[in-house]
């Protein structure tokens, strides 16, 4: 699970406090291998970055199977409740 984020994103804060802390979320979420990447700076890097990967701006998650391709249709952009996250990633974990 790559998990594009920034400081000045507000759907971003959102996520860091109402979804991932729930228990349901972290017990799904410590089945996945997790990486976050901090565009916070939006230099050209960070823009490289959210480029390479079509990105246009945090929040944005992307999850890959176990050969390190991108499942395109599991993407995920912008807020999910705690409830709605959990569902997707248990199709997520489901898929693979």
């Amino acid at each position: 699970m790559l998990d594009f984020y920034a400081d000045w994103c507000v759907e971003c804060k959102r996520m860091e406090r109402n979804t991932f802390p729930e228990p349901g979320v972290q017990a799904l979420i410590s089945r996945l291998q997790l990486l976050q990447a901090d565009v916070t700076a939006n230099d050209a890097t960070d823009q490289v970055l959210m480029k390479t990967f079509g990105i246009i701006g945090p929040p944005a998650i992307l999850f890959f199977d176990r050969n390190g391709e991108e499942m395109k249709p599991y993407r995920l952009v912008g807020y999910f409740e705690p409830d709605a996250f959990s569902d997707h990633l248990q199709l997520v974990l489901a898929s693979q």
